[in-house]
């Protein structure tokens, strides 16, 4: 499963993680509800390996405002706290797989 991720997390895990994907999704969106049980397969699957967490925008909003994410869902693949990858939209799951390697 998928790490839910506040401010807190972010800045204490997210940040400091060798490799690390974020999901930026909302409850209404329905392409971020497509891809949620991707994103906690993949967490499942990549355990111990990579850093699987989702933001959700309207509870952390400034999350997302520092990533200037404006359209839903988009991933962002995170190496050493630095942006290496983003995804907007949906995509299938082993476009993100091949992505992390």
């Amino acid at each position: 499963m998928a790490k839910i991720i506040n401010k807190e997390i972010y800045e204490n895990e997210f940040l400091k993680a060798p490799i690390a994907l974020i999901d930026f999704y909302a409850d209404w969106c329905g392409p971020c509800k497509m891809m949620a049980p991707v994103i906690d397969e993949l967490a499942n699957e990549m355990d111990g390996k990579v850093l699987i967490g989702k933001v959700n925008i309207d509870n952390n909003p400034d999350i997302a405002k520092m990533y200037q994410i404006i359209t839903i869902p988009t991933f962002l693949i995170l190496k050493n706290g630095q942006v290496d990858k983003k995804f907007v939209g949906a995509i299938e799951k082993e476009d993100l797989i091949e992505a992390l390697k």
